[in-house]
């Protein structure tokens, strides 16, 4: 990264290490160089030795950094400054890869058709942004399938993303590559990196990440899952998303055509989870919707949003070099591309926290864990008071009015109410109790 960059509508050199830009006389200028690549001119900035000699190493070290520049926070240690970037070059498809996005518009479309899904092969959205298929379920859910075999942007990712939800469309993405922009960035699905003629042929074609199954455990010894956290067993409630073949029992992978029709049919549905290690990042995935329904069941109270207290009526909006120092030091003119060690172009990046230990768990994504299992996920209401607590004879009016012998009452494992738990015909709980739990489970 830069300490600076060359403005090319005024042709003037700024430096970022003070807080006029190095230009006094321009009060905006800082706003103005700060702004998303997206609300101004792709080239109003450019590297500086680019500029003076015509050449920079952006260029020279793979091409795919481009000389123009953008400015982002850098926080080392405690200290956050601003510095250029360098922009990623923009790259036409080649023929290859856009044959193999043609097969993949193919494929979904003949999925659609046959899961009884209405289908549009580049459709657009809002007029602008334009989807590779947009299918649509038999209830009216409407999925745009978009397949960039072409490198993309973190920005552009999440702008068509954001476009296809003011109207009504989920997005979903389709890569090849486990580092592509849209990985967590929106709902996504990777496959593995195909010739275009398997691509459009009718041979199975697996979703290998994106899709994920929920596993609950109670961490106790012996129990088939070792303890994420220890190796070993910790007495916890353990939850997590895993992939299909690391579910326990396993389960089969889902096929790109399957998961044509079955998110179109409502069947499989995007949730965004936050983890629990840092609650800002947050992971995507296709999930089954009863496994979604089961995750908000077990997570309801710490979702649920805290009142709005008298702060959150009138917020104030932070400056916007809120936080940042500014050195003062002298302006670097040459390229440091190369030296960086990250190429960056996402004001956003994408965190991925996922379980570190010692029996496979590194691939459980939002592993949660809890004390204790949660009371509202108990098949039977937790029982009151331990006991029948009735003197003898209540016991016998009991035994009488329920058509046992009196040895055989006992308390329902829900409400306590004397019920015939130990004879022939004895319940684990009254006919009430089980009613609410089998209302439960529809």
């Amino acid at each position: 990264m830069a300490n600076g960059a060359f403005h090319t509508v005024y042709g003037i050199e700024i430096n970022l290490t003070r807080p006029d830009p190095g230009h006094p006389d321009r009060p905006g200028l800082l706003a103005e160089i700060t702004a998303p690549v997206e609300r101004r001119d792709r080239h109003l900035l450019q590297c500086l030795q680019h500029h003076r000699e015509g050449r920079c190493g952006a260029e020279e070290q793979g091409g795919e950094r481009s000389p123009w520049m953008h400015v982002r926070r850098s926080t080392v240690g405690a200290r956050t400054t601003w510095v250029a970037a360098h922009l990623p070059a923009r790259h036409r498809p080649t023929a290859e890869e856009d044959d193999r996005r043609k097969a993949l518009q193919e494929r979904i479309a003949r999925a659609a058709d046959r899961h009884g899904c209405r289908y549009e092969v580049g459709a657009r959205t809002g007029g602008r942004a334009r989807g590779d298929v947009l299918v649509t379920g038999p209830g009216g859910l409407r999925i745009g399938w978009t397949g960039p075999y072409a490198p993309v942007t973190a920005e552009t990712v999440r702008r068509r993303s954001r476009a296809a939800a003011e109207h009504g469309i989920v997005p979903l993405w389709v890569t090849c590559d486990e580092r592509a922009a849209p990985v967590d960035r929106a709902p996504w699905a990777r496959v593995d990196d195909l010739p275009w003629q398997r691509i459009a042929s009718r041979a199975p074609m697996a979703v290998r990440a994106g899709v994920r199954h929920l596993q609950q455990w109670k961490c106790l010894r012996g129990s088939v899952r070792a303890c994420p956290l220890n190796g070993s067993w910790c007495g916890r409630l353990h939850t997590g998303w895993y992939l299909p073949a690391l579910c326990l029992p396993s389960r089969p992978p889902t096929d790109v055509d399957e998961l044509v029709g079955a998110s179109a049919a409502g069947e499989l549905v995007p949730m965004r989870v936050p983890l629990q290690a840092d609650p800002s990042a947050v992971a995507r995935m296709w999930v089954p919707v009863a496994d979604r329904d089961r995750w908000r069941e077990t997570f309801a109270e710490e979702d649920r949003p805290a009142p709005p207290g008298p702060a959150d009526a009138a917020p104030v909006a932070p400056a916007p070099d809120a936080g940042v120092s500014y050195p003062g030091e002298e302006l670097d003119r040459v390229c440091r591309y190369g030296e960086e060690d990250f190429a960056y172009d996402d004001p956003r990046p994408r965190t991925r926290h996922r379980a570190r230990s010692r029996d496979g768990h590194a691939d459980a994504v939002a592993l949660h864990t809890h004390d204790g299992v949660p009371e509202r996920l108990l098949t039977v209401p937790r029982q009151s008071r331990r006991g029948l607590v009735v003197t003898p004879e209540q016991r016998q009016r009991a035994a009488a009015a329920l058509d046992c012998h009196v040895a055989h009452v006992g308390p329902c494992a829900g409400c306590g109410a004397p019920i015939d738990r130990y004879g022939p015909r004895g319940v684990h709980a009254c006919a009430p109790c089980r009613a609410r739990v089998l209302a439960r489970r529809r």
